[in-house]
């Protein structure tokens, strides 16, 4: 941690992190366009020998085929796996040898590729980025044994610790149809239906240089950096075919339960919520506050009630997923089989509490104090700058979304907070319940929460 990091860390202890953090900006970059529409963004220093680099190509799981969910998480993986003139035992060593970091993820919205080089290495850095967006090896075998894995693995999470599953269940019940419902990961069925070509097209489709964002923040030369990405990417042919139109989701209006049957199960996982708020949203200092108190640390009103007070769960939180059209906010838990009932209902009486008190101003002010102090530190790194850069370029955002965080969460008050609580926490008569337990035990009881839909754990989907 660097010195400006520890000095945030000792403030935020004595909670004296507000006026610091409220002056926290961006550094300048330098944004280019070239001619196929990459966007390239640098932000030079030279404080540290090292380069961290963050590649967005826009798209992701939301554009994954209707019956072959799970096609951008494997090719992410896959780009791992070989590219250019080097095998995947090749590609893996020409990292390692340097000590660098290169890795590809996907999610709902995107195939990203995070990458960290000393800044010595960074031509052979552009040049394992070039490789394995634009000539990944895309072996058979290797996609394959990968597909394989994926199925395996969420096999042995539902005979195990099916919690794990719970975001698929969940967002497939809640989104439904909506590309939004899509595993990123895939299940089982769409997985199995997956072939070779069906990647190889995924990959020619859906990935090109009209959709790539790449940032790049830490010890370089802007000009000759500039240059080498421009050589590596700018001739890069834009993606066959157009990104789905993804429309925002509908909320629901009233209740309804999924029930997912693990016979004899001794715990039940649940999850409690509804359609929330987009990444942009005007109330997101207001939000972050709230959803701290609520569930989003472990003094949280949440945690105090489900496992402080009535000792019915180690863990519970609030979360959000906010992406480019609104996400979910949602409530997460475990509980015994036999107490499935009773942490619902304390789970909903804190929602209930929530919106019916909001936040007085003890609550407010350590809230803000946390989120102070945890918000610097995240922008530390060479790395961390690229992958905001990367976000912020990618959602359609601007520098203001972090220049103006700060001095947003300064002047949040009661009223503010209370305003952006009754606008999106759910009531509690319009929620989504996905329950994963022992149905004998508990089908009855949770039928006093709406209509209940159930499904077998052993099915090889999500969506019921």
């Amino acid at each position: 941690m660097s010195a400006f990091g520890s000095l945030l860390t000792l403030l935020a202890v004595f909670g004296l992190t507000s006026s610091f953090a409220a002056g926290v900006t961006l550094p300048d970059a330098r944004r280019v366009v070239l001619d196929n529409g990459t966007v390239l963004i640098l932000n030079e220093n030279h404080e540290v020998p090292l380069i961290g680099l963050e590649a967005i190509i826009r798209g992701g799981a939301s554009a994954d085929p209707g019956d072959r969910h799970g096609l951008a998480s494997l090719l992410a993986q896959l780009l791992e796996k070989g590219a250019g003139q080097r095998s995947a035992s090749e590609f893996a060593e020409a990292i390692a040898s340097v000590g660098g970091e290169l890795h590809a993820a996907a999610d709902l919205e995107s195939v990203s590729v995070s990458a960290e080089f000393m800044s010595k290495d960074a031509a052979l850095m552009v040049e394992l980025l070039r490789d394995m967006l634009r000539a990944p090896k895309l072996e058979r075998g290797e996609f394959i044994k990968l597909r394989d894995r994926s199925i395996n693995l969420i096999k042995a999470a539902k005979g195990g610790d099916p919690g794990d599953l719970m975001p698929a269940y969940a967002n497939a019940f809640l989104f439904g149809k909506h590309p939004y419902g899509n595993p990123v990961g895939g299940s089982e069925a769409s997985l199995q239906k997956m072939t070779h070509g069906d990647l190889l097209a995924y990959h020619s489709d859906m990935l090109g240089g009209d959709r790539l964002v790449i940032a790049v923040s830490g010890d370089f030369d802007t000009a000759s950096l500039l240059d080498a990405l421009t050589d590596a990417f700018g001739d890069w042919r834009a993606a066959k075919s157009a990104l789905p139109e993804v429309a925002p989701p509908v909320p629901e209006a009233g209740r309804r339960v999924l029930l997912v049957d693990k016979p004899g199960a001794t715990q039940s996982y649940f999850y409690i919520g509804n359609v929330g708020v987009d990444r942009n949203y005007s109330g997101r200092a207001e939000l972050d506050l709230a959803n701290t108190v609520f569930g989003g640390r472990f003094t949280s009103m949440l945690m105090t009630e489900l496992r402080t007070k009535s000792g019915l769960s180690y863990s519970a939180r609030s979360s959000l997923t906010r992406y480019a059209n609104p996400g979910a906010i949602f409530i997460t838990s475990f509980t015994e089989t036999s107490t499935t009932v009773a942490a619902l209902d304390v789970a909903l009486g804190t929602l209930a509490r929530l919106r019916d008190t909001g936040l007085d101003q003890t609550m407010i002010d350590s809230a803000r104090n946390y989120v102070m102090g945890q918000f610097p530190p995240r922008l530390e790194t060479a790395s961390q700058l690229a992958s905001m850069f990367a976000l912020i370029e990618s959602q359609g955002l601007d520098t203001r979304y972090i220049d103006s965080y700060g001095d947003k969460l300064a002047a949040a008050t009661e009223a503010s907070i209370a305003a952006v609580i009754d606008e999106v926490y759910p009531p509690t008569d319009a929620l989504v319940f996905v329950v994963l337990g022992d149905a004998d035990s508990i089908r009855d009881e949770l039928a006093e929460y709406g209509p209940v839909t159930e499904m077998s754990i052993s099915a090889p989907h999500f969506h019921p």
